[in-house]
């Protein structure tokens, strides 16, 4: 018998959620509203919250002075284009360790998860070398391949769990009835994973387009991302926080969007298999 909450303690428990959510979200309102600020309101003290003279110029002049249109379709195609080819790669190797498990299937994946503990700054130095012998700097499918190996452990990890809540019933009826190796995982096990497989692509988009590390590194101008976009807005002396501010809500817009409207499906492929 489930235990009785009273209304006074789940209201009480509501404005704890919202409070941490609006102290979670409070940096991305920040940005935005200091985006429609002057360069002099944006450095007021005490600081302008809603009573300000709103003004579109940040984002006219960022307009003017960048092609956003440009960094936008990099980090697109280095987002989709990542997250598709680790998703080839990892389900056949899900498949595999969930199974078709051998002895050593734990170690490898927490091999593959400790991977993600390397200071990346630690293997900097021989990738941008390999970059620069190969002629790959400042290239959109060379950053491609670097962003789906990074993101590539945390993606297999994923899938694994999600077809480990998948009988193996099914599949050996389904071998049994004649479907070869491609048509079993094409055709009976993706379409069960469905929900995990599409949390997982979120989620990986969503980690290739906040990367910073590697694509402020490994371009310069024709491979460069919006991550670049906003940090050539960026300086040491902080003078221009609302042109700042606009190239950043530009920048974060579209992952917000995908994110907000996302959200049912994420949370659903996150949560597969957790409730027995």
């Amino acid at each position: 018998m489930a235990r009785a909450i009273s209304n006074q303690r789940k209201t009480l428990n509501t404005l704890v959620a919202w409070s941490i959510g609006f102290v979670i979200f409070f940096p991305i309102l920040w940005t935005i509203l200091t985006s429609f600020k002057t360069e002099a309101q944006a450095i007021n003290d005490p600081p302008l919250f809603l009573f300000f003279d709103w003004t579109l110029e940040n984002y006219a002049i960022v307009q003017e002075r960048s092609n956003y249109m440009r960094f936008l379709w990099n980090s697109i195609f280095l987002a989709c284009g990542s997250t598709i080819l680790g998703i080839i790669i990892a389900v056949p190797a899900a498949w595999s360790m969930a199974f078709v498990p051998s002895r050593r299937t734990k170690d490898i994946l927490m091999w593959m998860l400790s991977t993600k503990m390397l200071p990346a700054v630690g293997v900097l130095y021989p990738i941008y070398i390999g970059f620069v012998k190969l002629g790959l700097l400042d290239n959109r499918f060379g950053l491609m391949i670097v962003l789906m190996l990074i993101n590539l452990p945390i993606i297999i990890w994923m899938l694994y769990t999600y077809f480990k809540e998948i009988p193996g019933e099914i599949l050996e009826a389904a071998r049994m009835d004649g479907a070869s190796l491609r048509n079993e995982i094409l055709y009976v096990l993706t379409p069960m994973a469905i929900p995990g497989i599409a949390s997982t692509v979120l989620l990986n988009i969503i980690l290739a387009w906040n990367e910073a590390f590697w694509t402020l590194n490994l371009t310069a101008a024709k491979a460069a991302p919006l991550t670049a976009f906003i940090a050539s807005y960026s300086s040491p002396e902080g003078l221009f926080f609302a042109k700042l501010s606009a190239a950043s809500t530009m920048a974060i817009a579209p992952i917000l969007i995908l994110g907000w409207f996302s959200q049912k499906q994420l949370v659903r492929g996150l949560t597969f298999g957790a409730v027995k």
